[in-house]
């Protein structure tokens, strides 16, 4: 298919930001809900960890097959199947009786998710121009952000009145109304591009692993890239409780605002990318310049601890929106290959990043434990595991910069 009209493009983009939205709220649910959840069913750090992080389990194991059936199916076909998992996943969750029965949803959902970014950044690949595929892609991110804003107070002010078990029936009913509009308005795939064919050697997972830029940007897509996601969406709340001292309200309440502060993040990369990459601005310079002010913003939040007080959500939310010049790596990778090969490439990519976040989502939750266990208080416990992962930052960024590269993102 050829690039779409203006007007074409935009629906299609709602079409799918829509599933995405939907997506970002169930992925980021459990960070409001963790205070309940913990005392509803007994968890510890390590448990919360592995709940939150067996959604990104469940996302990361389709990856890789996901990105062939995108390339060969289409981003309409296979994500429309995906979220019929997710519908699943999220009716199981709200009847979910046992920690493992939580688990095994939870799962389920990240599987049935994993379509939601992949889909459209696959179709955008053939469907826009280079330019909208950079504003494109970070107004999807815009999108996610928004759901996770709406994941917070509206989630907490909810809560009362109609507890968790039927909020997650209604968000399952909110995913089958978004897939009536893919089903409505994403084009089917046609025929694959010319360049496909003629990119033989290019045509399996091998070569995308091997290809130097890739390499280039996996490590710190999996520790910082996957790092912001596993803070945003689960440790910033029991930070803000378990070290700042704030009530679970004011926790919900300060997510809210990292999350809108994420939004209005991704909405100006969206808005300045195209412009910036015509005046040769590209993403593995911009990442050089921007991320470490991510890691000084870091350093402040462990030193000053408990004694930031009300302004501790601000400290984290400074400190996402520094670290989200890694987001510029995602659309990068996928311009960096053949579009008969972006899918497969954009979806190793995303595998990349969210084993990351599983990987940081329950090894925050380990070491918390595990400092406990050595007679540390909660807070410091929490604080020791933060840095921990600060130091693993550092050691990705360092590596990017060693990394040598054919290709100029």
């Amino acid at each position: 298919m050829s690039v779409l009209s203006r007007k074409d493009a935009v629906v299609v983009f709602l079409a799918f930001a829509c599933a995405y939205f939907f997506s970002a709220l169930i992925r980021a649910i459990t960070a409001t809900l963790s205070p309940t959840l913990t005392a509803e069913f007994a968890l510890s750090a390590s448990d919360l960890g592995l709940l939150a992080g067996g959604y990104f389990f469940g996302f990361s194991i389709v990856q890789l097959p996901l990105g062939t059936w995108l390339d060969r199916f289409g981003p309409r076909k296979v994500i429309l199947y995906f979220l019929s998992v997710a519908v699943v996943g999220t009716l199981a969750f709200a009847l979910a009786e046992s920690f493992l029965g939580l688990l095994v949803a939870r799962v389920l959902t990240g599987i049935g998710v994993g379509a939601c970014l992949m889909a459209p950044l696959t179709g955008y690949r053939r469907w826009f121009e280079p330019g909208a595929q950079l504003r494109a892609n970070s107004w999807m991110l815009m999108t996610g952000s928004l759901g996770m804003v709406a994941s917070t107070l509206p989630v907490q002010w909810l809560m009362p009145l109609l507890g968790w078990r039927p909020l997650f029936i209604g968000l399952a009913l909110l995913v089958l109304l978004s897939m009536v509009m893919i089903r409505w308005k994403v084009p089917t795939w046609g025929d694959p591009p010319a360049e496909k064919t003629q990119s033989s050697a290019m045509t399996s997972y091998a070569e995308v692993w091997r290809d130097p830029f890739f390499r280039k940007m996996s490590l710190i897509g999996f520790v910082n890239y996957g790092g912001l996601i596993a803070i945003q969406t689960l440790w910033a709340t029991p930070w803000m409780i378990r070290v700042a001292g704030y009530s679970p309200l004011e926790a919900a309440t300060g997510l809210f605002w990292i999350n809108a502060s994420m939004l209005i993040t991704f909405w100006t990369w969206g808005m300045i990318m195209p412009t910036l990459t015509k005046k040769g601005w590209l993403a593995p310079g911009l990442i050089t310049r921007g991320l470490p002010i991510s890691f000084v913003v870091l350093l402040v939040l462990l030193l000053a601890g408990p004694a930031l007080g009300e302004w501790t959500w601000v400290c984290l939310a400074a400190y996402c929106m520094c670290t989200s010049f890694v987001a510029l790596a995602q659309p990068a990778v996928g311009m960096a290959f053949p579009s008969g090969l972006a899918g497969r490439a954009l979806s190793a990519y995303n595998l990349v990043i969210f084993s990351g976040v599983f990987a940081v989502q329950w090894g925050i939750g380990l070491l918390t434990d595990g400092f406990k266990g050595q007679g540390l208080a909660d807070a410091q416990a929490l604080r020791a595991a933060f840095a921990v992962y600060m130091l693993m930052s550092m050691g990705a960024y360092l590596h990017f910069l060693r990394a040598k590269s054919h290709h100029q993102g």
